[in-house]
């Protein structure tokens, strides 16, 4: 039996109002740096650490259910786009403050909650134990982009450097926004392993932009047991109708567990830090589930326990690209896209606003394991156990850090032989 609890990258750009890693390696490209250092030994309690985690779950599911109105296979990096907005978070105020804290789930006063996210971050950059050379990994960065001579508070600066350990990156928006973009599009190249090659697209970044965030997340995790080589073809009943997919199957390689309309399975990476979670619900009740899908449902779900079993299932790969305006808008932040928007906080003034937030998240998924990048649960039957599970039809599924409660990536697969 077994019960556990405990991406890449969104960018933000900034514009003005009124018009609409540290050290660069980038030729051109100037650091202006807080001498204040990394918090490497954030002092979090036990609740405050419980609560980021629930209030990300939280975040997680807001989000998929405002996506999941898009066509298609989905795949997204919560943990990504908290972390960038999160650093955001610290140049706001009054309203925009206010209404950001609420759309993504901020429960946490700013000091305790950039403690907390400092402490998860450094968590998730530590290599688990146990993993073999090439088996695993997981990497989060962070940057910040500024115009060339834009004045930034000092508060502002410090926050980033400690709890975040970025510096800012200057480069020239208004002179040569094209160069700007393309940099920025290299960083994130870089960090995700050339995954996310190019998440601003031609004339996303022009002369109005003043600020860029990025968070970019890359990870590699091989099965702690691998499917079997060469496991042939099976029908997957498609949300279009079956279709015939590279299936993968594996002996005694899962946990599995099930409750009413629903079952599920835990797939552990060598190391044993992560694991993907795939909730499969009942034939034929995919939207009904998937549209009532709560918070409180994937924590039980990822919380219940289980018991090994062998699991069939699909190759999938394929990657999402979002615009997250309207998304983050609708959850209750439209301030912050418009010249209302505080972002004092900042350089002291009231002349930002957000231009766009994008995000880009990719997948594949083998018999070895999961490589995934983004450029950004209600009963459970206690005893219920499955000994053996097809996925052969739509499902969920979560990359999950129990140790943090981190969401590092969510998505479903309606079809596995779509890219």
């Amino acid at each position: 039996m077994r019960s556990r609890r405990i991406l890449p990258s969104v960018l933000v750009s900034l514009t003005l109002a009124a018009c609409g890693g540290n050290g660069s390696r980038f030729p051109g490209v100037a650091v202006q740096q807080s001498a204040l250092p990394r918090d490497t030994g954030p002092s979090v309690s036990a609740g405050d650490a419980a609560q980021l985690a629930s209030d990300d779950e939280t975040f997680a599911v807001d989000l998929y259910q405002a996506l999941r109105a898009q066509p298609g296979n989905l795949i997204y990096s919560p943990a990504s786009i908290s972390l960038a907005l999160a650093m955001l978070y610290n140049g706001a105020a009054g309203t925009t403050a206010s209404q950001m804290a609420a759309a993504l789930q901020f429960s946490l006063p700013l000091d305790r909650l950039n403690a907390a996210f400092d402490a998860m971050d450094l968590m998730l950059n530590q290599a688990p134990a146990g993993s073999t050379d090439g088996a695993f990994q997981l990497s989060i960065a962070n940057s910040l982009w500024t115009q060339a001579g834009f004045a930034v508070q000092q508060p502002f600066l410090d926050a980033l450097a400690t709890s975040y350990g970025a510096g800012l990156n200057t480069v020239d928006f208004i002179a040569n926004p094209e160069n700007a973009r393309s940099t920025i599009n290299q960083w994130v190249a870089d960090e995700t392993q050339q995954e996310i090659p190019t998440l601003f697209p031609a004339g996303s970044i022009d002369s109005t932009t003043r600020l860029v965030l990025a968070d970019a997340v890359y990870f590699h995790g091989d099965w702690m047991k691998a499917f079997d080589a060469n496991s042939g073809t099976g029908t997957f009943h498609a949300a279009s109708g079956d279709v015939t997919a590279t299936m993968m199957r594996g002996e005694d390689n899962a946990f599995l567990t099930s409750g009413t309309g629903w079952q599920a399975a835990t797939l552990q990476y060598q190391g044993s830090s992560v694991d993907m979670v795939l909730v499969i619900p009942d034939a034929g009740t995919f939207d009904a589930f998937e549209a009532g899908f709560t918070a409180q449902q994937l924590s039980s779900i990822i919380n219940a326990t289980s018991s090994f079993g062998s699991l069939v299932m699909p190759k999938f790969k394929f990657r999402t690209a979002e615009s997250l305006n309207d998304v983050l808008s609708a959850l209750g932040m439209p301030d912050a896209f418009t010249s209302a928007a505080d972002f004092s906080g900042i350089d002291g003034q009231h002349d930002l606003q957000i231009g766009s937030v994008v995000h880009q998240a990719d997948i594949a998924v083998d018999e070895q394991g999961t490589t995934a990048a983004a450029a950004t649960g209600i009963g459970i039957t206690a005893n219920a156990v499955v000994q053996s599970l097809v996925v052969d039809r739509p499902f969920l599924f979560f990359i999950v850090h129990p140790a943090t409660g981190a969401i590092l990536f969510a998505g479903r697969v309606l079809d596995p032989t779509a890219g």
